[in-house]
């Protein structure tokens, strides 16, 4: 399944970029600024599946010392040229391992939906225990799909989900839920997310 996304998005990376950025609709520059605007300057940031490091590592890196990590290796190389000031690595989230307390803030934009569901849980242990006490957590979230490898912008991709309501019970096992929103954008169809915005007591 990992070597089906590692494998897609290594086909696709710019494609994928110009394909997300014609969606008018997309409102993750919305949950971004409402994240970064609760970090303070220089912030240590952690962006999980950070594609080719546009809009959102870009933006991030404008404040904060960020770190972004994904699965592909031609997101990491697009990412690296677009946002020289930040550090981009190639890695697996799911097999990731920091010091507890870390970062000050970590994010996920269209990320998590393809690890496998019997993985997601201990992910989002591992996301609250990297936080560092009132670090913040944002995400958007599929909305319960069965793990399931499908074509997408003519590649295989896997892609997995829980629905809303587990995605909050998993979440607030470990932190404090501040936003949780459930939005449709148009991809040209409808395709909604469940964004969530948490913080580490």
């Amino acid at each position: 399944m990992k070597r089906t996304v590692e494998d897609g998005y290594d086909a696709i990376a710019q494609r994928y970029l110009d394909w997300s950025s014609r969606i008018a609709d997309d409102p993750r520059l919305r949950y971004l600024a409402e994240f970064d605007g609760r970090l303070p300057d220089g912030a240590q940031v952690l962006e999980l599946g950070c594609g080719a490091g546009v809009p959102c590592g870009r933006k991030l890196a404008e404040r904060h010392d960020v770190l972004g990590v994904d699965l592909s290796r031609e997101q990491v190389e697009l990412a690296r040229a677009n946002v020289p000031q930040a550090r981009f690595e190639k890695a697996d989230m799911t097999a990731l391992d920091f010091p507890e307390g870390t970062f000050d803030g970590i994010a996920a934009f269209y990320s998590i939906l393809h690890v496998p569901r019997a993985e997601q849980p201990a992910l989002f242990a591992n996301v609250a225990r990297w936080l560092k006490p009132g670090g913040l957590f944002l995400a958007s979230l599929g909305t319960g799909t069965p793990d399931i490898t499908e074509q997408w912008l003519g590649v295989e991709m896997f892609f997995a989900s829980n629905t809303p309501a587990e995605n909050r019970a998993l979440v607030a096992q470990h932190l404090e839920i501040v936003v949780d929103d459930l939005v449709t954008m148009h991809e040209p169809d409808p395709a909604t997310f469940q964004w969530v915005l948490a913080r580490k007591d």
